[in-house]
């Protein structure tokens, strides 16, 4: 210790308490001492915080050895969770305890070095106390620090730092809060009388040179220009006890209760086995559910909930239960997953996947978290498709992987909070406010005309029929100056941060006012009074609900249920999401060939060689590399591959209310798949002229498709183009929620829309309206009536609306990505694959069952169209022979329910009006021979039917329309002996005619196809009390209501006829009719006709159509 010049004291103290130093340490103290900027990068648990820390204790005792040490703040320490800054402030306490004793004992002197936290959990007392006597130390969060520098106590508390300390900075740097982050730590060095030494701590952080040019910014160079820091890079691997739990049950899409039953259980006996255990979650109300079942199982004292939405008293109540070990186990979410030292935690259970391999890392290092510790994790996965992902994410962590960090740049509403909130402090030259902005990394290519526009926007405000609005500073243009305006900074103070608002109701027990959580705007509004839910793993009875506000009392221990919070999922990182596809290829590799055939899909599956290879290389245990093993194998069987982000797979299927699914296997992640399939849905939109319902996960697409969607599904993967994608997109966010809720909150975190006026915090609906408002001051076609809207709304140059558009595209999606994908399958590099089946795919039946928030649309959970797709379960798979084959039986009973029944000679009518023509055998057929002889009878006396007689040809004989080529046509008025020539020259070349019985209102089509055919009886029809038929309109109609007609007859007709309806050769019907009508026409004649390949020549014919519109023989 004497090597690193400490004092006496503390070195004492230092070997007495740990011994020797670690790694980090004895590479960070150095460079700390140094007086050099320093980024120290260790895994969880490798004493990092004490290697920041102690080097600034010996500051601040050998300044109280040297003489009385001013009641100054010189030690600023920041982290991103409140929870953190707490259990920091408890653990300098030992240290700061242990020095000042051998001190004592020593030196016989007495010198207090404190250490206070300063949060938004601080009471208003608290922060009094601060200001009076400023403490040694500084324990805050980035938005506290924001605080403190906007307030002039606070300033003036802050003037005296020396020493900036950010731990965990992963946590902050790729999002907001990060940038928010940087302008608070300039506006911090430029406030500070001395320079500001700056130390970055974390244990999950890629790249990270990237992240200490966000620690020190853009300018802290050094005279040869390189960057002016110094990296301990211990690295982030260390060893762990890492296992997958599986309930006894099979995996499924979506879990049952039985399963769910199976899991607690396992719980219970692994929190039973342990001393402490942390049960982490993904969700809030998770929490409370988790938390609900496992005190049933082990009592309400053994177990209790920690969470962002529970008041800070019950939160820290919850940590030092742990602590004291009080309590068994503690179920939390995100709230304690970072660097938080909560005692002796022998293991981490986490439930689902963390979507993340540094979440993950983090999480599990709760457990052991000491010198020397092994940490004990277990995760459960709650689906096939999480087990996959969970075997990829424990496969990254062995391999020692993590997620590249993106810091986002140049946000422009945080830059306007920022620029209100240093104006209204004092003036600035907005040319050198403009050089600090700059000074930061993730604003270092921000450009002159945007700061320009975010000023004018501060300065001029927004113009409303309500006058102007939100003009928070005075710009001097002449003599470039920024000032606040009055008012501007409690508007900052009050209404300042980077995490965005949310519309929870507080939760208040009465009588005693005590604060208990907070509950979500929706679960509020749909309770009731006398309802009982639970908070905290307490139940709570609501008593009434005002404005903002849920009352309620002891519900003495009651039956509660359970509340919701909305909010987005997180999304796979695209490091995990690339483990994912790497395992499902090499899987592939396992069950089948590459080629995607059909017998290389109905060779017999080595399932057990599959499971054997996970439980080598993966080491998964026996049970789960069975399921991974036979989820797969069954989907090959399916599919004929397994897709991957090298194979895309679509597929096509029928549901139960006769419309169709389509499913795109893209295991891209959501923030791409999310891009994707909005673009889709914009472009069925466009083509169609429906709004469709969409969803997307991690690893798939679904568009669903009504009755009247048909199309080539290879064609659907080059809807979209990289080019035009991107424009495309835009116009599709707009008209999606994501847009409005960033939109309100760029305009809470700009100070547009303020969060508080009169003291009071102001409603979450009347902030949506006010937003809303504001949006249509700035932004009008957003809001207009689309009926008035021609074409792709103009997006009006504004700073709100570029940055909500631009958060759209690259923090809830990845339009980057997506480029990059659709590049691939444009040049080839991805392969695409399109199936038709007779039911889904087991890869399916998660993004089936998607959750709402993967929903791309406005439509409810009760409404969705992927309810009526019945999916079997994992111990339904029909083998490897037959999957999806369906009875004959069923085919045969279901024709007969479509053919129409004839009751009387009006519904023999009606079938020939649907149908078009009949054979006698199938007007036979609709009455089952009884009678049928009477009814034609009745409807030929009455004029309402005849027969009509066709010459059957042969092909050398047929009829043949060439492109160009000119054939009179008749219009079916011609004189009987020119039809009677044409029919006995026909009969004398055929053997055959064949005869049908057709509706009197059908004829003139039939008779524009066919002029030539003989009518028995011979007689004009009656002129009918409706439009007169054009002969295009004829072809159309008599075709589209034939195909209609179609299920009930031939499946491979009716497969034909829709292909031609709803073919772009449609389009050709109308300008060449007798073409198109006489290959039509033998499609029902002909029925045994090799049907797909006349409609692929159709097809051809009607492409080259159109690409000749202008040659003369086309025209």
């Amino acid at each position: 210790m004497q090597s690193f010049r400490f004092h006496p004291a503390i070195a004492r103290w230092f070997e007495r308490t740990f011994g020797s130093p670690t790694e980090p340490q004895v590479r960070g103290w150095p460079a700390i001492q140094s007086g050099r900027h320093v980024l120290i990068s260790a895994p969880t648990g490798s004493g990092k915080t004490l290697a920041a820390f102690l080097a600034s204790l010996d500051v601040l005792f050998r300044e109280g050895a040297q003489g009385d040490l001013p009641d100054e703040t010189h030690v600023v320490y920041v982290s991103p969770l409140k929870a953190l800054s707490n259990d920091i402030r408890k653990n300098l306490q030992e240290p700061l305890a242990g020095i000042r004793a051998l001190l004592r004992e020593t030196e016989r002197r007495e010198i207090e070095v404190r250490a206070e936290v300063r949060t938004g959990d601080t009471s208003a007392a608290q922060r009094q106390a601060l200001v009076k006597k400023p403490p040694h130390i500084l324990v805050t969060t980035p938005e506290s620090l924001y605080l403190l520098l906007t307030s002039e106590s606070g300033r003036r508390m802050l003037r005296t730092v020396r020493t900036l300390i950010l731990d965990e900075i992963h946590a902050v740097v790729d999002d907001r809060r990060g940038a928010h982050l940087a302008l608070s730590v300039e506006r911090l060095a430029a406030l500070t009388t001395q320079s500001l030494q700056r130390i970055g701590l974390s244990a999950t952080q890629r790249p990270i040179e990237e992240v200490a040019r966000f620690l020190v910014g853009a300018c802290a160079v050094d005279n040869t220009g390189n960057p002016d820091f110094v990296i301990i890079d211990i690295g982030h691997r260390r060893e762990m006890d890492l296992t997958i739990e599986i309930p006894k049950s099979p995996l499924e899409a979506v879990m049952s209760n039985e399963v769910w039953e199976e899991i607690y259980h396992r719980l219970a006996e692994l929190i039973q086995a342990h001393w402490t255990t942390l049960v982490f979650v993904n969700t809030r109300r998770m929490a409370e559910r988790v938390t609900h079942h496992l005190s049933e199982l082990l009592g309400a004292d053994a177990v209790t909930s920690h969470h962002g939405s529970l008041s800070a008293k019950l939160r820290l109540d919850a940590e030092d239960r742990l602590k004291r070990g009080e309590l068994k186990a503690l179920v939390a979410t995100a709230s304690l997953e970072l660097g938080i030292d909560i005692g002796s935690v022998e293991l981490v259970c986490q439930l689902g996947s963390t979507r993340s391999i540094a979440t993950l890392l983090q999480r599990v290092g709760r457990a052991e978290h000491k010198r020397g510790g092994l940490p004990k994790g277990r995760i459960f996965p709650l689906s096939r498709d999480e087990l996959v992902e969970c075997a990829a994410l424990l496969h990254c962590v062995r391999r020692g992987e993590l997620d590249r960090l993106i810091i986002p740049e140049n946000a422009l509403d945080v830059l306007a909070q920022q620029i209100v909130a240093a104006a209204s402090t004092e003036d600035w030259d907005e040319n050198e406010f403009f050089e600090l902005v700059r000074s930061t990394w993730p604003y270092r290519n921000l450009a002159r005309e945007d700061y320009d526009a975010v000023v004018k926007m501060l300065a001029e405000g927004f113009s409303t029929k309500r006058g102007r609005r939100a003009a928070l500073i005075h710009h001097d243009a002449v003599n470039h100056r920024l000032r606040g305006r009055r008012g501007s900074r409690l508007v900052a103070l009050t209404s300042g941060g980077a995490i965005p608002d949310n519309a929870d109701y507080r939760v208040v027990l009465e009588p005693s006012e005590t604060f208990v959580g907070t509950v979500n705007e929706d679960f509020a509004v749909e309770s009731l009074a006398g309802d009982i839910f639970q908070l905290g793993n307490a139940s709570w009875r609501i008593l009434r609900i005002n404005s903002g506000v849920v009352r309620v009392e002891d519900a003495k221990g009651q039956p509660p249920g359970i509340p919701f919070w909305l909010g987005e999922a997180p999304a796979r990182t695209s490091e995990l999401s690339r483990a994912v596809s790497d395992l499902r290829i090499q899987i592939e590799e396992l069950v089948g060939t590459s080629r995607c055939d059909v017998q290389a899909a109905q060779r017999p599956v080595p399932t057990n060689a599959v499971a054997e290879w996970l439980a080598k290389k993966m080491q998964l245990s026996a049970d789960a590399a069975e399921q991974v093993g036979e989820y797969f194998a069954d989907t090959y069987r399916s599919l004929g591959t397994i897709p991957s982000q090298q194979t895309l797979v679509m597929e096509r299927f029928f549901d139960e209310s006769g419309g169709m699914q389509l499913v795109l296997h893209s295991p891209f992640g959501n923030r791409i798949n999310r891009a994707w399939g909005l673009a889709l849905r914009k472009r069925f939109c466009r083509s169609f002229n429906f709004e469709l319902q969409a969803a997307a996960t991690d690893d798939a697409i679904v568009i669903s498709l009504g009755t009247q969607h048909s199309f080539p599904l290879e064609e659907v993967f080059r809807y979209l183009n990289s080019k035009t994608v991107r424009d495309l997109l835009v116009q599709a966010l707009l008209d999606a929620p994501m847009f409005t809720i960033r939109w309100r909150w760029n305009a809470a975190r700009s100070l547009a829309v303020p969060r508080f006026r009169g003291g009071s915090k102001i409603a979450a609906p009347l902030q949506r309206m006010e937003s809303e408002n504001l949006l249509a001051a700035v932004f009008p076609e957003q809001l207009a009536c689309l009926e008035h809207i021609v074409g792709d709304r103009e997006i009006p140059d504004h700073p709100l609306v570029e940055q909500t558009i631009h958060d759209c595209l690259t923090e809830a999606m990845d339009i980057d990505g997506l480029e990059e994908v659709l590049r691939k399958i444009e040049n080839g590099q991805i392969r695409c694959i399109a199936r038709d089946l007779p039911e889904p795919s087991p890869l399916a039946a998660e993004i089936l069952n998607a959750r709402p928030y993967a929903f791309l649309d406005n439509a409810p959970l009760e409404e969705r169209r992927t309810q009526a797709v019945y999916t079997r379960r994992a111990s339904e798979r029909s083998g490897s022979d037959g999957l999806g084959i369906l009875d004959s039986a069923a085919i045969e009973k279901v024709q007969r329910e479509a053919w129409p029944e004839a009751a009387n000679a009006d519904e023999l009518h009606d079938a020939l009006m649907l149908v078009g023509v009949m054979s006698p055998e199938e007007v036979q057929r609709t009455s089952n021979g009884k009678d049928v002889e009477q009814f034609v009878s009745t409807l030929v006396a009455e004029n309402r039917a005849t027969r009509v007689v066709f010459a059957a040809q042969h092909s050398k004989d047929r009829e043949v329309l060439k492109c160009g080529s000119a054939l009179p046509l008749s219009s079916g008025d011609g004189k009987s002996e020119k039809r009677s020539r044409w029919v006995g020259s026909a009969l004398q070349n055929t053997s055959a005619t064949r005869a049908f019985c057709i509706a009197a209102e059908r004829l003139p089509m039939i008779q524009a196809i066919y002029p030539n055919a003989i009518v028995e009886p011979d007689y004009r029809v009656r002129k009918l009390t409706r439009h007169s038929w054009r002969s295009k309109r004829k072809v159309l109609f008599c075709v589209a209501n034939f195909a209609r007609a179609q299920p009930s007859r031939n499946g491979a007709t009716a497969d034909c006829w829709r292909e031609f309806i709803d073919s772009p050769s449609t389009a050709c019907v109308l300008r060449f009719s007798r073409f198109h009508c006489r290959i039509s026409t033998d499609f029902f004649l002909r029925g045994s006709v090799p049907i797909w390949n006349i409609a692929w020549k159709v097809r051809k014919a009607c492409s080259r159509f159109s690409s000749n519109l202008t040659d003369a023989s086309c025209r």
